[in-house]
Order: C-alpha cells, then sequence, then structure tokens
C-alpha cells in the first residue's frame, strides 16, 4: 500500500467519524435493515464461539457488534484510529480487541486464525497485498468471507467515474469495485481454494417501506437469472486455505 493511499484512507476514516451516523451508508433505513442483516448472516453463519477470527477494516464497528456476538475471539483491526475510538465505545464486548493495524503489514504469527471477514473492505486496499497475508495469517483450512461491491451494477459503476458522485456517496480516492470473475481468478493466484463469489443485493436501501416486499422478492428472482444476476449490487466472497 502506498503512503500516500494510506494517508487517504486515514483522512477517509477523519471524515467519517465527523459525519457518521446510523444513516450513513443507508443501513438504518427499512430496507436498508433488511440488506444488513442478511449480510451478517452471510458473513456470520460459519463463525462458533470457539473459533479466532480477524475482521479487517472494521471501521466504527458496525459490524463488529455482530461478530462480536459469536462468542468467538474477535481482532478488529483498521487502519484509522479515529473510527477505532468510536468502535471501542460502540462495542465494549470482551470478547473483541480493537487494533489499528496495516493490512498488508499484518503483525499476527502464520496460521494465527481460523477465519477472516469483512464487510465492504478489499475494495478500500491494495487487494493483492491484503489477499497475500490474509493468506499467510489463515490456518490451514481456514477460511475467508468478504462482501464487496460490484462493479457491473449501474449506480456503483457510475459512482466510481463522477466526481459529483464520489463526494455524494463518500466514496474515497482509491475505492475500487469489482468484477466477480475478475476477483476469482486473483484470489486463486494466492492458494485460495474452493473460491466461490455469489452475485447478491438487488433491494436498494430506499426502497418505500410498502414496496420492500414485492423488490426484496423480484430481487431475490433476479440472482437467479443468467446475464441479469451480473448487475447485483454486491459480491459475497467465500474461499479456503
Amino acid at each position: 500500500m502506498s503512503d500516500q493511499r494510506i494517508k487517504n484512507e486515514i483522512e477517509h476514516g477523519k471524515h467519517l467519524r465527523e459525519s457518521w451516523s446510523g444513516t450513513f451508508w443507508y443501513w438504518e433505513t427499512p430496507a436498508g435493515q433488511i440488506r444488513w442483516q442478511r449480510r451478517v448472516k452471510m458473513l456470520t453463519s460459519h463463525i462458533t464461539e470457539d473459533m479466532n477470527v480477524l475482521e479487517l477494516g472494521c471501521g466504527v464497528g458496525y459490524f463488529t457488534e455482530y461478530l462480536a456476538q459469536s462468542g468467538a475471539t474477535i481482532i478488529a483491526n483498521d487502519i484509522s484510529p479515529e473510527l477505532l475510538d468510536v468502535a471501542k465505545v460502540r462495542v465494549p464486548a470482551e470478547n473483541v480487541t480493537f487494533k489499528v493495524e496495516n493490512a498488508y503489514d499484518l503483525t499476527y504469527e502464520d496460521e494465527s486464525f481460523d477465519s477472516v471477514v469483512g464487510s465492504s473492505v478489499l475494495h478500500h486496499l491494495e487487494v493483492d497485498q491484503a489477499l497475500k497475508e490474509c493468506y499467510r495469517v489463515l490456518k490451514p483450512g481456514g477460511s475467508m468471507y468478504f462482501t464487496e461491491p460490484n462493479l457491473m451494477n449501474p449506480q456503483i459503476f457510475l459512482e466510481r467515474r463522477i466526481p459529483y458522485l464520489q463526494k455524494k456517496m463518500h466514496v474515497s480516492p482509491d475505492e475500487i469495485a469489482f468484477i466477480r470473475w475478475k476477483l476469482k481468478a486473483q484470489i486463486e493466484s494466492f492458494g485460495f481454494k474452493n473460491v466461490h463469489i455469489q452475485l447478491f443485493d438487488f433491494l436498494h436501501p430506499g426502497t418505500p417501506k410498502s414496496l420492500i416486499g414485492f423488490v426484496n422478492g423480484l430481487g431475490r428472482t433476479v440472482e437467479k437469472i443468467p446475464i441479469l444476476k451480473e448487475i447485483a449490487g454486491s459480491l459475497y466472497v467465500k474461499a479456503e486455505k
């Protein structure tokens, strides 16, 4: 990770701390809550209380809060001290430790963790370096789970290319998004096996409450249709060491 990219992410963290609210990324709208709960289940359903889990890019602890409920030993990292200050207050759970860490130069021993997880974090990173470190710190048979933005989604595509939308949607200077087959090949190149990337998420957080049932049901159907599913909003990434 370049020094400038690290600086950009730290500055972005300061901005998030100043601007943060429960509706920052629309997770707490009625539709946003349904999207969020689905994401949480995807990222935590494999975790048991006897596991050591590393969360990359924990931010203000919005996802860490749910990870803690698993009873597992959680190490939650972020590059931004400002965001971690908020996270420590938000999640005082005894099974969670917050640490300032660079995802490309983690301080943990080889084969330290049963799982590495993250909600919308890889797209902030230099992916090759992050994947290399994930592989190193995972135990043999360990797993990696992420949810990430899909570049094929029209809104996300435009957000990454139009300065006005970048600012409006709080996109940091170095953020990217992924094309699933390219990301799959990238992950496999580091030795991961059983790599699976699922397209999901057609329920927009701005969906009126009265239409959520219809839109959500329609979206789940479209997720199964070839070609159409390629423009889903998110990617669910699973891989094993």
